[in-house]
């Protein structure tokens, strides 16, 4: 049995109920039942995507993406520190706005991914460059449905474009990731039919930053941050761009 937030249970209203689940993780990191979902091994710099979103004096300042690849506290907790992202938020993506809830994404049947909303600067980090990190430190592509110690279909990996460029674009990338063997078994992750993304609860938005100190985050995900800051120094910053609306 696959022992994750999932059998374990992530914070179900409340901080209380969030407090509870780091003690009840912190116990299974002892027994040494809890693998990290995407290593500090694992992760090496991949090559750049050769097409790209091109940039001009005419280009926005603003853009929106959405990914999914696995629990979205830490999907959102590496694009926080990424430069020129002015906000990433936790939701769901893939299903219809009447099943968006957690609970009832949390049954694998509701078409949804946990996914994270990236907006961003593209005059100074790429549609590219984001798929560059995230396929490199963020989540391993190759896993099909899951992501290290979380399975089901909600935890899937998958790419939301919004518009016909970002589609070529993830598009091209998987292709030449996959042709140039970067990943030791075939690119499972899927560029879906963007059909809205709706917020999570507020108690799922910084959880990352709120608990960094949690078993789930220190194992899983605290890992990813750290493989930005050392495979794109020039990407990472410091301080994450939090979600102000959160109630926590």
């Amino acid at each position: 049995m696959s022992i994750g937030k999932r059998v374990i249970g992530k914070p179900a209203r409340s901080r209380v109920a969030a407090i509870m689940l780091s003690l009840g993780l912190c116990a299974v990191a002892l027994l040494g039942t809890q693998r990290a979902a995407f290593s500090s091994e694992a992760a090496v710099v991949i090559a750049p995507p050769a097409l790209d979103e091109p940039v001009s004096a005419a280009t926005s300042h603003e853009e929106t993406a959405v990914f999914a690849g696995g629990c979205f506290w830490g999907v959102q907790g590496v694009f926080q520190h990424v430069r020129g992202v002015t906000k990433a938020v936790s939701g769901y993506s893939g299903g219809q706005r009447d099943t968006a809830q957690y609970e009832t994404v949390s049954g694998g049947s509701t078409g949804h991914a946990e996914s994270v909303q990236v907006t961003f600067d593209p005059t100074k980090v790429s549609y590219g460059q984001l798929l560059q990190v995230y396929f490199s430190v963020i989540h391993d592509p190759t896993e099909l449905n899951r992501q290290g110690p979380d399975s089901g279909t909600q935890y899937r990996s998958a790419v939301f474009p919004l518009n016909d460029m970002q589609r070529r674009v993830a598009q091209s990338y998987i292709a030449q990731l996959d042709k140039a063997h970067v990943f030791s078994a075939s690119i499972v992750t899927k560029t879906e039919p963007f059909k809205g993304f709706y917020p999570a609860e507020s108690y799922h938005q910084n959880y990352l930053t709120l608990h960094p100190n949690s078993a789930y985050i220190a194992i899983n995900d605290m890992p990813k941050v750290a493989n930005l800051k050392r495979l794109f120094p020039a990407l990472y910053r410091d301080k994450p761009v939090l979600v102000e609306t959160a109630q926590q």
